[in-house]
Order: structure tokens, then C-alpha cells, then sequence
């Protein structure tokens, strides 16, 4: 029994090191920050440049998990709640077989709130999940998690993990 869980010990201390040292470092210059990417799963596919401005990431493909970064400049004292509400009624309740969900706050490097919603993309149920960072009194930056339901559900732990990694150079 000892030989059992001593094993059991080595083996969730090697598992987490290999976890660690998986994690890769995404930094845009043009933008002004960086996010820790959890697994070598996640990778860029796009990078702010001055025809794409902003840096698109997917979980092995977009239906598993895909990460937009948005940075939206507001009118000084927006918090990141009113942006969150603004594109709830402007842009997010259009989509089909929009369901709203809960608005929590978030903490990390940067302080926040997140929004989960429920769509319909070609038949297929859709979830989306935004956190909404505040970088100073004007600057917003918007992490647009999108993939299948049940996938992105799944992998919170990892969206979690990429937005409390997320800050300023």
C-alpha cells in the first residue's frame, strides 16, 4: 500500500512538471502585452500586424476552443462591466440561439469581469465566454473565447488560466 501511494505521489508530481514546462509565452509588441498559453495545443494562428491587428490562438482547431484578443479603447472611467453589458445588447444578442449567461467578477493580473453565452453556429450548440481585462482608466482588453459547448466548458480551467496569465509589458 505504501509502494501504491508513493507511486501514485511521483506520478501526480511528474504529471504537474510536465504540465509546467508545456506552457509556452505569447508576447505582441504592437499590442503591448502577453498571455501564457497552457499546452502546446494552443497555438497562434494569426498575429497583430498592421493587416490583422490583433492575434487570433486556437485549441487545436476552432471548434475545440479559439481565442480572439481584442484591446478597445473607451471613455475614460468605462469599467469593464459596462463594456461587457454594451456588447451583450449591441453585438452578442444578435447571434442565433443567443442565451445569455452569468456575468462574474475575475481576478488576475488584471481585474475584470467575464460573460458566458450560449449560440447556434451551423447547428451546432455554441458557447462563448469573454473576459473583459481593465488595463488603465481607457483601455479594455477583451479575451473572446468561442468553441462547441461542451468543449469550451471543458477546458475553463485552461481559459481561466490564459486570462489571469494576461498582462502588460
Amino acid at each position: 500500500m505504501k509502494h501504491l501511494i508513493a507511486f501514485l505521489v511521483l506520478t501526480l508530481i511528474t504529471g504537474s512538471f510536465c504540465v509546467a514546462v508545456s506552457q509556452e509565452v505569447y508576447t505582441s509588441n504592437s499590442e503591448g502585452y502577453s498571455l501564457e498559453l497552457p499546452s502546446t495545443v494552443w497555438r497562434a494562428i494569426s498575429e497583430g500586424d498592421a493587416a490583422h491587428e490583433h492575434a487570433e490562438f486556437i485549441n487545436g482547431d476552432r471548434l475545440q476552443g479559439f481565442l480572439q484578443v481584442r484591446k478597445e479603447v473607451v471613455d475614460a472611467g468605462t469599467k469593464p462591466a459596462d463594456l461587457a453589458r454594451r456588447d451583450l445588447d449591441q453585438k452578442l444578442r444578435f447571434l442565433p440561439g443567443f442565451v445569455e449567461g452569468k456575468q462574474e467578477s475575475f481576478s488576475g493580473r488584471l481585474e475584470g469581469v467575464t460573460v458566458s453565452y450560449e449560440f447556434v453556429r451551423t447547428g451546432k450548440p455554441m458557447m462563448g465566454r469573454i473576459y473583459y481585462l481593465q488595463a488603465d482608466n481607457r483601455t479594455i482588453f477583451a479575451l473572446r473565447f468561442t468553441g462547441l459547448r461542451d468543449k469550451l466548458a471543458r477546458i475553463r480551467n485552461q481559459t481561466d488560466f490564459i486570462a489571469r496569465s494576461f498582462k502588460l509589458k
